[in-house]
C-alpha cells in the first residue's frame, strides 16, 4: 500500500495496520494447530493504541513490572502473566490484583512472597538452562554469574509445594531449531520438574513472524513437547508482533561535509527514539539508500543530541540527501517506543497508525511536559 507522508508529522513511529494483522494472524495459527497460548511481551512492544487488534487474536500479555501489568489490564482488560528478577515489597499487594500468573526468579523470592499469594493466581519458578545460542552477552541470560533464574543443581528434583509451573527465557530472535536445542538442553537438567508442573512458559525471542522462519517445525516442536510432558506452553514474544510492522519517519535538518564524510542531522535521535541501533548494536534498513562501500559518497545519519556517537552508520544514496528531505527507518516498532528517552529535551516521536483504508491516525504528540515530567 502506498503511504502519504506528507500526512505524517516528523519525527514518528509510525505502525502499519496490516502489518501487524498478518504477523498477528499467523501467530493464531501457531496457537491454535500446536494448542498453545502466545502472549504479546509488553517489554518489546507496548503500544496500546494497538491492543484492540491484539487481543483479537492472542491470548493476552505478559508484563516484568507493576506498570506494565496496570496496562495490561486496563487497556487489554486481561490480567497479566507476570515474571520480575525481583519483587518490591511496596508493590506486591498491588502486583497480585493485576496478575493471572507470577514467576519468581529464585527461591529467596518464592519463601519471601509465596504466602501472600492469592490462591487464584498460578505461581512459577524461572529456570536457567545454561544453555543458550544468544550471541550477545548484554542479551544472553545464561551468561556465567546471570542473575535470571534458578540453575538445576541448586533446584534439585522436586518442585516447591504451591508452584504449578516452570518459566525459561533463553532465546533472542531465534528460530525453532534454536528452542529445540535449548528444550533439549532443559530436558537434561528438568526432567523430573516438567513431568510435575502443569505449564511451561517457553519466554520470549520466537521470532516467528521473520521471513524463511519454519512455522511448520515449530507447530511440530511444541506439540510433541506438549504432548510427551502433558503441559499448556505458553510462550511470549516481543520483537515478533511488532516485526516489520513500521518505520521511524524522520526528516533531513542539515548535511555538511566532515572530512570526506557527509554528516546528515535528522529531526530524530539515534541515542533516543532507536536506542538498539547503540545497545546491540545493529544498522537499521534506510528506504532508498544501502550501507556505503569504500568507493561510495558516505552520508553518515545521525540526530540532533550532543552525544558525539549519536548516530546509526553510513549509508550511500542513488540521490543525496537535502534538507527538507524525508527518511524512513525500517522496522522501528519493537524496542524503540518502549526505551525511549529524552536526553538533552528532544521531543519524543509522535506516534500514529496507518490504517488498512489506507489513512493515517494520530494517536500521541509529546512536548515540553513530557520532558520536564520526568524531572523535579
Amino acid at each position: 500500500m502506498s503511504i502519504n507522508f506528507t500526512d505524517i508529522p516528523s519525527p514518528a513511529y509510525v505502525l502499519e495496520e496490516q502489518a501487524l494483522i498478518d504477523n498477528l494472524r499467523l501467530m493464531q495459527r501457531v496457537q491454535d494447530e500446536a494448542g498453545v497460548d502466545i502472549l504479546l511481551a509488553l517489554k518489546g512492544f507496548a503500544m496500546f493504541g494497538t491492543f484492540d487488534i491484539v487481543k483479537k487474536y492472542l491470548s493476552g500479555a505478559t508484563a516484568s513490572s507493576l506498570n506494565e501489568a496496570r496496562l495490561c489490564v486496563e487497556e487489554m482488560g486481561s490480567k497479566a502473566h507476570l515474571c520480575c528478577p525481583a519483587y518490591l515489597e511496596s508493590e506486591w499487594e498491588q502486583m497480585c490484583t493485576y496478575a493471572s500468573h507470577i514467576t519468581f526468579n529464585s527461591l529467596n523470592q518464592w519463601k519471601r512472597f509465596k504466602d501472600r499469594l492469592p490462591k487464584d493466581v498460578k505461581a512459577a519458578l524461572r529456570i536457567n538452562p545454561e544453555y543458550s545460542e544468544v550471541e550477545i552477552d548484554l542479551y544472553n541470560p545464561c551468561v556465567a554469574g546471570s542473575r535470571l533464574g534458578i540453575r538445576a543443581k541448586d533446584l534439585g528434583n522436586q518442585l516447591p509445594d504451591g508452584i504449578t509451573g516452570l518459566h525459561f527465557h533463553a532465546l533472542c530472535e531465534n528460530d525453532s531449531y534454536v528452542l529445540e536445542r535449548t528444550l533439549q538442553a532443559i530436558e537434561e537438567n528438568y526432567a523430573d520438574l516438567l513431568h510435575q508442573a502443569q505449564w511451561f512458559n517457553l519466554g520470549g525471542g520466537h521470532l516467528m513472524t521473520r521471513k524463511g522462519y519454519d512455522v511448520e517445525h515449530l507447530i511440530e516442536l511444541l506439540k510433541a513437547f506438549k504432548q510427551k510432558y502433558k503441559l499448556q506452553l505458553i510462550l511470549e514474544p516481543g520483537s515478533a508482533v511488532a516485526w516489520q510492522t513500521g518505520f521511524l519517519l524522520a526528516t533531513v535538518v542539515d548535511v555538511f561535509d566532515s572530512g570526506g564524510i557527509y554528516a546528515v542531522i535528522l529531526d530524530a535521535s539515534v541515542a533516543n527514539h532507536m536506542p538498539d541501533c547503540i545497545e546491540m548494536p545493529y544498522t537499521p534498513t534506510v528506504r532508498g539508500a544501502k550501507m556505503a562501500k569504500d568507493e561510495d559518497t558516505k552520508y553518515r545519519l545521525g540526530g540532533m543530541t550532543c552525544l558525539a556517537g549519536d548516530y546509526v552508520g553510513d549509508y550511500a544514496f542513488d540521490t543525496a540527501p537535502k534538507i527538507g528531505d524525508q527518511l524512513i527507518f525500517e522496522d522501528m516498532m519493537h524496542y524503540t517506543m518502549v526505551k525511549n528517552n529524552t536526553f538533552n529535551g528532544i521531543n519524543l516521536p509522535s506516534i500514529g497508525i496507518w490504517r488498512k483504508e489506507g489513512k493515517f491516525e494520530l494517536l500521541r504528540e509529546f512536548g515540553y511536559e513530557d520532558y520536564k515530567g520526568r524531572l523535579s
